[in-house]
């Protein structure tokens, strides 16, 4: 999964529940605001953008994931069918910095019931790598999770050869949690896949 950066955004620096507008805008949708990107929701302007970003090897790559290629069609017929029926096990935001798009995260496989979510993110656009943009990111959406979704621990999994993202992960409260050994084929070699995790608890502690 792409690296979170930058700047602690944890609950001491940066509560990501507190930077949600008090007002959604137009269309009633929940936009979170940090001091360097704000978090909002995917619209159609922005599927050019992310085609790029899915179509960008180094990207792809950092993510752990086989590189598959993408077109325009098939992201906007993702965006149709989400748009017209919204998925209940996660959210996904744009990361907007300087006005513009410059990577995705969110929440998935949310369960109701035990009250946890898995964590994802990327910053697809490289020139936004190692500034702090993604960990800031991280932030919001674990106070999004937190505070507004009354989740109680938000996980997530990385390639044990990403070794910045996982010490970015743990400046934001993440501790590793186990591991699948050699779950991850990246660059003619097996590597283990990370399992993180933060409990509410924890994170405002």
């Amino acid at each position: 999964m792409p690296r979170p950066d930058g700047p602690r955004t944890g609950p001491r620096h940066l509560r990501g529940a507190e930077r949600l507008d008090a007002t959604p805008d137009r269309d009633q949708k929940i936009v979170l605001r940090g001091e360097k990107v704000t978090l909002r929701a995917v619209t159609r302007d922005d599927l050019p953008r992310l085609l790029g970003f899915a179509n960008d090897l180094e990207v792809e790559l950092a993510g752990g994931d086989p590189p598959v290629p993408r077109t325009l069609e098939g992201l906007q017929k993702d965006f149709e069918r989400e748009a017209s029926d919204p998925p209940r096990d996660r959210t996904n935001f744009v990361i907007e910095a300087d006005g513009g798009c410059i990577g995705t995260c969110g929440l998935f496989n949310i369960d109701a019931n035990a009250r946890h979510a898995e964590l994802g993110i990327g910053i697809g656009d490289k020139e936004y790598w190692g500034r702090g943009y993604g960990r800031e990111a991280v932030g919001l959406l674990l106070g999004y999770a937190f505070r507004l979704r009354n989740l109680r621990r938000v996980w997530l999994e990385v390639h044990a050869a990403n070794g910045r993202a996982i010490r970015s992960y743990r400046s934001c409260g993440f501790v590793e949690e186990g591991r699948m050994r050699e779950h991850v084929w990246l660059g003619g070699r097996y590597v283990d896949n990370v399992i993180m995790g933060v409990l509410r608890e924890e994170w405002e502690g």
